[in-house]
């Protein structure tokens, strides 16, 4: 049985590489636009990792790894972030402090990020 991946991430396109590039290393990826759907997703079906974004419209990305923490404390979260106006660096230290195990600053290498992802899930 394949590990399931759940992408929180608003951008479209970004969203959608990112299910096609772990699909294609063989996980299970779906995607969620927002924190609210990623909640709901995790609900209705477990996931092994959750890839969330740090600045997302509605429930944004600290947010959301606070409340998976709460909820899904087994489930793995790598928070990506292209940082807004004040680049990625502090928000995704605030993110490793709440309890994501891996950042990545947008722009990122998709190799690397399926290496993490293999590292941390198999």
């Amino acid at each position: 049985m394949s590990k399931r991946v759940l992408i929180a991430e608003d951008d479209d396109e970004i969203r959608e590489l990112l299910i096609d590039a772990l699909s294609g290393a063989g996980y299970e990826a779906v995607g969620a636009k927002d924190g609210f759907e990623a909640l709901r997703e995790a609900t209705q079906k477990s996931c092994d990792l959750m890839v969330v974004d740090i600045i997302m419209p509605d429930k944004e990305g600290i947010e959301t790894i606070m409340e998976f923490r709460k909820k899904f404390p087994q489930t793995l979260i790598i928070a990506i972030s292209g940082g807004g106006r004040i680049g990625p660096r502090g928000y995704l230290e605030t993110a490793k402090q709440l309890g994501a195990s891996r950042t990545f600053a947008k722009p990122f290498s998709i190799p690397d990020f399926i290496a993490a992802v293999k590292e941390m899930i198999g």
